[in-house]
């Protein structure tokens, strides 16, 4: 599925942390998706923040990550499990715990995972933009 097939105003997404850099960095292919409806988890915004601190001034990587807040998803230990069974299922790709989260997150709670990490391009339930 490709983002044409895939995107409208009206999907719900979640956004791995990779769609929240290109979509701060201001990357074109992603722009239409700045202004969708959107969750994600602390993990996420945890790299999200983490990057910022690598990239721009302490203070401002504060300000950007706390305009996220909003649209943070909580999880809870059932999830954790649907998520480390996922990853060891997909050993092969070497997915991170957060993305496998944050996947399982947006397969549980009918939102589109918006990302354009390869180990998820052709997957079910993913919006793969590069």
């Amino acid at each position: 599925m490709n983002s044409e097939e895939h995107f409208t105003k009206t999907n719900k997404y979640f956004f791995d942390t990779y769609a929240l850099i290109e979509i701060y960095e201001g990357n074109e292919v992603y722009a239409k998706y700045a202004g969708v409806d959107f969750f994600l988890t602390e993990l996420n915004l945890f790299e999200f923040h983490y990057y910022l601190l690598r990239k721009v001034i302490a203070n401002n990587a504060d300000t950007d990550a706390q305009q996220l807040l909003r649209h943070l998803a909580d999880f809870n230990f059932e999830l954790v499990k649907q998520a480390s069974k996922f990853r060891l299922k997909n050993k092969k790709k070497d997915l991170s715990m957060t993305d496998c989260i944050g996947y399982i997150y947006a397969c549980e709670n009918n939102l589109v995972f918006l990302t354009g990490d390869k180990e998820f391009k052709g997957m079910p339930n993913v919006e793969f933009v590069k």
